[in-house]
């Protein structure tokens, strides 16, 4: 059983910048970061592998970025040039498993997740 524990959020202005954290209690191969606003489906955003490969949602590409320390098991989601489009719920997730990088961010596809901690922003 891992345990993941999300921190970070915050109410910023539309152009400002966040990061957020995920505490994780255990080791993981494949970690993510996915939203979920209001009336909408729960979307991937970022994710990461052991090996260190990437993958970026179209909307965050070029403003987010995913990182990890591996021997503190935490993961990081840095947030610039924030929009009000990024308000949501932000979720960090792991699996065991080696997720490849087409399907790293269908939320399917990992098994522990965090509480979430929300992100507001305002224009």
């Amino acid at each position: 059983q891992v345990h993941l524990v999300e921190s970070g959020g915050d109410s910023v202005q539309a152009g400002g910048s966040l990061r957020l954290s995920c505490a994780a209690s255990l080791y993981t191969y494949s970690m993510g970061w996915f939203r979920q606003a209001p009336g909408k489906e729960r979307e991937g955003v970022a994710s990461i592998r052991d090996d260190g490969v990437a993958s970026y949602a179209d909307s965050v590409k070029g403003r987010f970025t995913i990182s990890q320390d591996k021997d503190k098991n935490f993961l990081y989601l840095q947030m610039n040039s924030l929009k009000s489009e990024d308000t949501a719920m932000y979720y960090c997730a792991a699996d065991n498993t080696w997720i490849s990088a087409a399907r790293s961010l269908t939320a399917s596809w990992y098994r522990y997740w965090g509480q979430g901690t929300q992100v507001t922003v305002s224009s």
